[in-house]
């Protein structure tokens, strides 16, 4: 029996040795690519960078500019608005004339924004506008770069699971992004406050050198359709799945908008309220982006393929975030409040990766891309709508930010309950 065995191996045995030489052509693919893999990680965390290093210095651009609160929200708010509508364009041109050659231009366009707002806040006396118009070039940028990686990633690698890996690799630089991004942040304006807007160009240098040296473009395996037949597969794409699709595109607004809105509050209430400033305020900061961080990498490891499960896991975080908030009716002792504000960022970070993955699992792979661009779209609303919101909100009282952030949640959460049906047809 042994010879036989020896002989004829059995279907399971030839599986696990093809499973085994799969994995070292995967490791050696993605070993092979590991400097343009590290040069395309850049892209997110630099981008990431530019705008949420910006909000533990909010409250002191108040003060230096002599604006509002809701001005200051702009600082933020504009990046997000100009992205919005660009990032559609710039996925659609990037299948036309090359990947590189739409992530390049927008990194050294988003480098430009950051030294005229940089220069603006030096040398002007009345800089406010002129640094938002070095805001909105640098949602140019952003537009055209963060977004391509993940088409790039697509192209690079024809085996599924060596995508899936790079991309995960991409997508802890982005949350690894936000971690840093109040402590540098912080960091560096308790030199001079406007030194976060010059620091912006010298990342933005470094990410184009590694991407033009190490990211070779690989020749497109398809031809690029015509405008035309783009947006009819598209239009196709929404009459048939349009109703979960929509569901996902407004949870992942909400949540971003919430988030964004938390940040913003802190950062007012740490310095108004508790006089926290500088690289302690920056570490508060970080403390909720890292609970976040945290859970979504936990929760995009747990979920693989399950599409039940991200529905409830997604349910579940948002309600998590919603009670949380809506807690801090009772108290915004200084502990309690970092304390349920953390427990929010975990249940928002168990809804994202579980929103990415069911666009992921549910569009067909030649539709992915444009669906997953016009879905950063509407998260970059998201963006842009928190901090004006809650500074519009923290004239009136209090409590008022709380019910607003929870209810908004509540409202995502039954949106994922009852729009979302991993059994339904359209979404398998």
């Amino acid at each position: 029996m042994d010879h036989i065995e020896r002989l004829c191996p059995s279907s399971e045995a030839v599986r696990n040795k093809s499973s085994s030489a799969g994995k070292k052509k995967k490791s050696g693919e993605l070993s092979k690519q590991k400097w343009a893999i590290l040069s395309l990680s850049s892209i997110p965390l630099v981008m990431t960078l530019g705008n949420s290093m910006l909000i533990p210095v909010l409250p002191s651009m108040e003060k230096e500019l002599s604006i509002t609160a809701f001005q200051t929200s702009m600082i933020i708010t504009v990046y997000s608005i100009v992205a919005i509508f660009l990032i559609p364009v710039a996925g659609y041109l990037s299948d036309h004339i090359g990947r590189k050659k739409v992530i390049i231009p927008s990194l050294i366009i988003a480098g430009i924004g950051g030294l005229i707002s940089g220069w603006a806040a030096w040398k002007l006396e009345n800089a406010y506008w002129v640094i938002l118009a070095g805001r909105a070039l640098q949602g140019v940028g952003a537009a055209g770069a963060m977004p391509i990686v993940l088409p790039l990633v697509g192209d690079m690698f024809k085996n599924e699971d060596d995508v899936s890996s790079c991309l995960g690799l991409i997508e802890t630089s982005n949350t690894f992004g936000k971690v840093l991004s109040p402590i540098l942040g912080s960091l560096l304006a308790g030199f001079i406050w406007f030194l976060p807007f010059f620091s912006f160009p010298v990342f933005c240098t470094i990410s184009v050198i590694m991407v033009m040296v190490l990211v070779k473009s690989p020749k497109s395996r398809t031809k690029p359709i015509p405008f035309k037949q783009f947006f009819t597969n598209v239009k196709k794409t929404f009459t048939e799945k349009g109703k979960w699709l929509y569901a996902i595109f407004f949870i992942g607004g909400i949540l971003m908008l919430v988030l964004f809105g938390i940040l913003f509050y802190l950062s007012e209430i740490f310095e108004t309220k508790y006089g926290i400033k500088d690289l302690k305020k920056g570490l508060f900061l970080a403390l909720p982006l890292g609970a976040l961080c945290l859970a979504s990498f936990i929760a995009g490891k747990a979920i693989k393929k399950n599409k039940i499960l991200m529905k409830w896991l997604t349910f579940g975080g948002i309600i998590m975030a919603a009670v949380a908030i809506l807690a801090l009716w009772f108290s915004i002792k200084l502990w309690f409040m970092l304390t349920m504000f953390l427990i929010a960022g975990i249940g928002i970070g168990i809804g994202l990766p579980c929103l990415d993955a069911l666009i992921t699992e549910g569009i067909e792979k030649e539709e992915r891309g444009t669906i997953s661009s016009i879905y950063s779209s509407m998260r970059f609303i998201g963006v842009a709508a928190g901090p004006p919101i809650i500074a519009l909100l923290m004239k009136q009282s209090t409590h008022w930010i709380f019910i607003t952030l929870s209810g908004l949640s509540i409202i995502a959460a039954f949106v994922a309950l009852f729009a979302i049906k991993p059994g339904a047809k359209s979404q398998n």
